[in-house]
């Protein structure tokens, strides 16, 4: 599977753009969509489901332009939006037992089969007969997660799944889907949150104000925030001035004052030394320092 994105752009009324000019290439396996709120990844989403047609520029899933073939795309994808919403009144199985019929199931017996599987590989067998406006907010993401791969999609786009997920549901929710990667498949796995990136995915891309930012490996992102990454020992007042001056992305209370990991170019005036970046402090290093190329849409 293959999905080239070429010259996208959306363009909204009064000529504010959501996307603007994005060429980009998402291989086989799990690729992560970064970015801050307001960025654009929403958007990208609903233009790769086919819920928005771009302005203009063209999508192509394995050379089929998506304008052209939505129906034979759609039929090989599955979607959980940030708002997933079920109806109230059906049991968790009667809802993932509707949603794989409008998947195209229409054997009954295949599809029971189908539904019971994927109920205990995102662990809802037991909750099967409970209303589904019944469960807890991890268990509904569960169910719509479920809905999601149910009919064996070959292009999986999740946006922002594991908000509001304690640790233990992000986890298994991560386990999930890097199983699901081994496949002949397209995960797209659009979030704020830097840890599930890291986490999961091979492939990423930034996304700022609607314009392609970066493009590479979580490696490559890294690479860039070498050198550029403090650990500081500070006083009270120091810390309450680093504060002011820099990105603070942790802070931890010490004997006399706090140890402080910040992201800079230089700490002059200030003891600490630097310490190997992570994939968050390479988002806050690469953001910081280029933030100013694009216009905010």
């Amino acid at each position: 599977m293959h999905i080239k994105i070429e010259n996208l752009n959306k363009v909204y009324r009064g000529g504010s753009y959501a996307i603007k000019n994005l060429n980009l290439d998402i291989p086989n396996g799990m690729f992560g969509l970064l970015g801050p709120n307001g960025a654009g990844k929403s958007t990208l989403m609903r233009i790769l489901v086919t819920l928005m047609k771009p302005s203009s520029g063209r999508v192509l899933v394995n050379d089929m332009d998506l304008a052209k073939n939505r129906r034979e795309i759609r039929s090989m994808l599955g979607y959980l939006p940030q708002d997933f919403s079920f109806f109230s009144k059906l049991k968790t199985y009667e809802f993932l037992d509707y949603a794989a019929r409008l998947a195209g199931m229409k054997n009954s017996t295949a599809r029971r089969s189908a539904v019971e599987q994927m109920l205990e590989e995102v662990g809802l067998f037991e909750a099967r007969d409970r209303n589904a406006n019944k469960l807890s907010g991890g268990m509904k993401r569960r169910l719509g997660i479920a809905q999601a791969l149910i009919n064996d999609p070959k292009i999986i786009i999740v946006d922002e799944p594991t908000t509001g997920l304690d640790p233990e549901e992000r986890i298994r929710f991560r386990n999930l889907l890097s199983t699901i990667s081994t496949r002949d498949v397209i995960i797209i796995l659009s979030t704020h949150i830097v840890g599930d990136i890291s986490s999961t995915c091979d492939n990423m891309a930034l996304l700022n104000a609607g314009n392609l930012a970066f493009a590479g490996s979580p490696q490559d992102l890294v690479k860039e925030a070498e050198g550029h990454v403090w650990q500081i020992q500070a006083t009270e007042k120091e810390y309450l001035e680093i504060n002011e001056k820099f990105p603070v992305i942790s802070t931890i209370p010490i004997d006399g004052g706090w140890e402080v990991q910040v992201v800079a170019n230089e700490i002059n005036g200030y003891y600490g030394e630097p310490i190997a970046p992570n994939l968050e402090h390479a988002y806050v290093h690469f953001m910081e320092n280029n933030l100013n190329q694009w216009t905010k849409v």
